[in-house]
């Protein structure tokens, strides 16, 4: 990532941590063990992490964690939902232990909170109405068209915007993916920028009203395309249980019971691969 790109991101820090403590509480792994009871965040974010009608944790951060969990010896998990933005204040603010949302390990990121090594990899999309009546198809057009686009609070497409120069008064920012399809089906916004994930998965819900954009091309930032590595996020100093996820996950990546979690929840091949090609020190220095 570049100089100029960093110098975006640490930007948009300063705006999505405003208000936010910068110390933060420790999660002790002894205590965990010993308790029996972990305790771990979603942000209901199909399929990343989220709560099933059963009220099932779900999502690869969720069936990854619990694997990790057992093979530590920890039988309960406690599971809390919450908005995305609030994830990393309530790590900080000792809420939980551990985020399951399969969070970008990015610089500002690593500045607030400790990340596990990645657990996977995705690329963006962009959610538009049906029929695509503005003919959106990257989030660089977005700059120079003058139509709006709707982001998650919190979420990375922020920094992505900014750095493709898209005026901040064109950026909609909404509390969760789950106003994403009323946001564009209604024109509030022309699009929604998101993981292309997420994007497959709001448009499966939409009722026709939204769709997937067509021939997406990712952007392109500084001569390179954007691509997100996710990971488990930890207060930081929590460096006990952060080290005993990290063994069990890079044990648990060699098996194929880890390829078919990520292929259960449709992430290619391609994005199984890759995550392996970045390290989270790598991603938090770029």
């Amino acid at each position: 990532m570049s100089k100029a790109l960093k110098t975006s991101l640490l930007a948009a820090a300063t705006f999505v941590t405003l208000g936010i403590a910068t110390s933060s509480h420790a999660a002790n792994l002894a205590d965990i063990q010993k308790t029996g009871t972990l305790r771990v965040a979603v942000a209901n974010e199909i399929p990343y992490g989220y709560m099933d009608l059963n009220d099932e944790a779900k999502g690869v951060g969720p069936d990854t964690i619990k694997h990790i969990a057992d093979a530590l010896g920890i039988k309960n998990i406690q599971w809390t939902t919450t908005s995305f933005g609030s994830l990393i204040p309530g790590l900080q603010a000792d809420r939980y232990d551990i985020v399951a949302a399969e969070m970008a390990i990015l610089p500002q990121r690593c500045q607030q909170v400790s990340f596990s090594e990645p657990n996977s990899s995705y690329g963006e999309g962009l959610l538009v109405a049906k029929g695509n009546p503005e003919n959106l198809h990257d989030y660089a057009s977005f700059a120079k068209s003058g139509h709006k686009v709707a982001i998650m609070a919190g979420a990375n497409q922020l920094e992505m915007l900014q750095a493709l120069k898209v005026p901040a008064d064109q950026i909609v920012t909404i509390a969760s993916n789950a106003d994403a399809i009323s946001t564009v089906a209604t024109g509030r916004a022309d699009g929604y920028a998101a993981t292309s994930l997420t994007v497959s998965q709001l448009a499966a819900k939409g009722k026709g009203k939204v769709e997937a954009a067509t021939d997406f091309k990712d952007p392109v930032i500084d001569g390179q395309p954007v691509r997100s590595w996710g990971g488990f996020t930890f207060a930081q100093n929590s460096d006990a249980l952060r080290q005993a996820v990290n063994q069990e996950l890079a044990k648990f990546k060699q098996t194929d019971g880890w390829k078919q979690i990520l292929a259960n929840y449709g992430f290619s091949a391609e994005d199984a691969t890759q995550s392996f090609e970045r390290t989270t020190a790598q991603l938090c220095k770029d």
